[in-house]
């Protein structure tokens, strides 16, 4: 390969990396803070909303109410609603009643 065609290599794959992070997910944080206990259902989805929203956006996390926390097993599970005739799916948090860890932060498709 002459030194234009290793050039015009390099250009392209750097514009196709420079073009798929415009498409990428937001940086999700590595590990949340523990909240301490998580006693309630409205305990529970204030956190999930307040996880999910600089992630997802405010604007469609709201969309998704009315949000659903179960407790099973001593774990919240907190989820959104999908809209009747709406694609897509709906985000989710399983977090931990005793100390607040988070188990599983989502969003589905």
């Amino acid at each position: 390969m002459n030194a234009l065609a290793k050039i015009c290599a390099a250009a392209v794959a750097l514009a196709f990396i420079s073009d798929a992070s415009l498409w990428a997910a937001p940086p999700m944080p590595r590990s949340w803070p523990a909240e301490g206990p998580v006693p309630t259902q409205a305990a529970a989805i204030s956190i999930a909303v307040k996880l999910w929203s600089p992630i997802y956006g405010a604007d469609r996390i709201a969309k998704e109410k009315p949000y659903q926390a179960t407790l099973k097993d001593g774990v919240w599970t907190v989820v959104g609603s999908i809209p009747r005739g709406a694609v897509g799916g709906a985000a989710v948090l399983k977090i931990r009643r005793s100390d607040g860890k988070v188990l599983l932060l989502s969003h589905y498709r």
